[in-house]
């Protein structure tokens, strides 16, 4: 990982947390109480497994953390389909909660990659 010493320094963290208080704010007044849990626990487990893996302090590990949350902003940029096909969100905010989702994906994608090359 090279310089970076905390999780917190790493971008996919910031856009993680960025991406769950955006969830909760979306959603805050959602009656749908099982799509909110939902969506609100997949946005928590990006975050969770970012630092999570960090903290393993093992390249393979991280990996394998960084890969539980490129599902979970899989998930989260699907719920934000449902949300809007049920109008619980207007079409423009639901696109751009799936690019910010999308940007996750890549971002630990590339992550990934990197550090299975920094064996």
């Amino acid at each position: 990982m090279g310089t970076v010493k905390n999780f917190e320094e790493l971008e996919i963290w910031l856009l993680a947390r960025e991406l769950v208080n955006l969830i909760y704010s979306d959603f805050r007044d959602c009656r749908d109480f099982i799509f909110r849990n939902q969506i609100t626990s997949a946005g928590i487990s990006i975050m969770n497994n970012i630092s999570e893996g960090f903290c393993r302090q093992s390249d393979p590990e991280f990996r394998r953390f960084l890969n539980f949350s490129r599902g979970s902003a899989g998930e989260v940029k699907n719920m934000y389909y449902i949300a809007e096909d049920l109008h619980y969100i207007e079409t423009e905010k639901a696109a751009a909660r799936r690019e910010r989702s999308q940007r996750l994906i890549k971002g630990t994608g590339s992550l990934m990659k990197y550090l299975k090359g920094n064996k």
